[in-house]
């Protein structure tokens, strides 16, 4: 008897985790992705000594599904510190997690850019977090981040100068309008691992997972375009690049807007939140090469943070230049110099005492849909990945939460239903 065959179309996280499982599972498995590399949203490109990622995005240690699916010792893990040191003109002091940073204890002590009650309030809500699970998080009533905040008491000003920058970078919504759950969530994530990227880049994650769905016996084809999905009497099939291929299952893996293309189901959310990421270089020099922590804006929106990508993992840049990342959020209409000179003064005020002049813009990144829109109560609304008719399915972030873990475990969830449906 010959194995079931599914078509997946997408070859992000999601696709590529729902590969590697129903390979396993001895399913003829055939992925198509429309790009001339896999990895979705998230990926690295490399220019000589150069490794770019495709927006400033971290890997957290402590996703259950990370853990599940990925073996983190062999992407060899660069660990940015926790906490993040806030900026403003002619100032800098760094917040740290009390308890995994011990070393700034007393810096975070003494830093008034949050109240004395907000740094008690930061230890209380991590004992908190660490108790409850992931299923009472997303389980629980639900309101924005910034309702959240003030309802626990924590001070307009740590709203402002550290939550607005920090989880405005996670969420990408720096009005804090976004669930909760999030906050909650990745606070946990936060709490109970590292925020970490690869010594390859971001892109290693999903070579990794590509390379694990081969040795399964799963087909990945890139710049194979998957235009239609139709449903059949007991298959689907895929229309890719004119062609159309017969399946006993098909599932939708694409970015949001295109799974509802493809599979009419109106419950996907289609609308989301972009960023601006521009790579720089400047010569070594102090104090800017030991900046390990990420640096927060806490008086204004252009640069929402940068990130000393280069310090905390030196493959990211030739030996004798220290690797910038500055993201702004959305899409200003400003050009790639423009954004890039508003960062420079940026960074200027924030280090008076450093040379940014040579700083050097090596590459911008635009990307109009990084995460879909997670406003209170979206969760609940979010598709099934068998809300599609017939032997179609969906895996991707948008079925959980907008995150790697959420891609993840959409994929393994997808590849447990297909299996059930085709009785494997």
């Amino acid at each position: 008897m010959s194995s079931p065959t599914v078509a997946i179309a997408g070859g992000g996280l999601a696709g590529l985790r729902t590969a590697e499982r129903l390979a396993s599972a001895d399913v003829d498995v055939r992925l198509y992705e429309r790009e001339p590399t896999i990895g979705g949203r998230v990926k690295t490109e490399r220019e000589g000594a150069y490794q770019f990622d495709r927006g400033f995005q971290v890997l957290l240690t402590a996703y259950p599904a990370v853990r599940d699916a990925l073996d983190l010792d062999a992407l060899d893990l660069r660990r940015f510190p926790p906490g993040a040191t806030v900026c403003r003109p002619n100032h800098r002091s760094t917040i740290a997690d009390p308890i995994r940073a011990p070393r700034k204890l007393f810096e975070t002590a003494f830093s008034r850019d949050v109240t004395v009650g907000d740094k008690f309030r930061i230890v209380s809500l991590r004992r908190d977090l660490r108790r409850r699970t992931v299923g009472d998080i997303f389980g629980d009533g639900d309101r924005t981040i910034r309702e959240y905040l003030h309802d626990r008491g924590f001070s307009d000003r740590f709203v402002r100068q550290f939550a607005a920058p920090f989880y405005g970078g996670i969420t990408l919504d720096r009005s804090l309008s976004t669930s909760k759950r999030v906050f909650e969530f990745t606070f946990k994530m936060f709490a109970e691992g590292h925020a970490a990227v690869p010594a390859d880049g971001m892109g290693a994650v999903a070579e990794q997972l590509a390379g694990g769905a081969r040795d399964a016996g799963a087909t990945l084809e890139t710049e194979a375009t998957v235009e239609r999905v139709e449903a059949t009497d007991g298959g689907a099939n895929v229309v890719v690049d004119g062609d159309r291929i017969e399946a006993d299952a098909v599932v939708v893996a694409t970015d949001p807007p295109t799974s509802a293309q493809l599979t009419d189901v109106a419950s996907i959310p289609t609308s989301g939140n972009g960023c601006v990421t521009q790579y720089f270089t400047l010569s070594e020099g102090p104090p800017l090469e030991s900046q390990r922590y990420i640096m927060l804006n806490a008086s204004g929106e252009i640069p929402n943070q940068i990130a000393p990508i280069g310090v905390v993992a030196p493959e990211y840049a030739p030996d004798d230049e220290t690797l910038l990342s500055a993201t702004t959020l959305g899409d200003p209409s400003l050009s790639e110099e423009e954004l890039a000179d508003r960062t420079r003064e940026t960074l200027a005020s924030w280090y008076p005492e450093a040379s940014v002049e040579s700083i050097s813009l090596e590459k911008t990144i635009r990307c109009s849909f990084a995460q879909f829109d997670q406003p209170p109560g979206i969760h609940e609304s979010l598709p099934a990945v068998d809300d599609p008719d017939g032997m179609v399915y969906l895996a991707g972030d948008y079925t959980r939460s907008s995150s790697i873990n959420g891609a993840l475990e959409s994929g393994a969830t997808a590849a447990r239903a297909v299996r059930r449906d085709l009785q494997q």
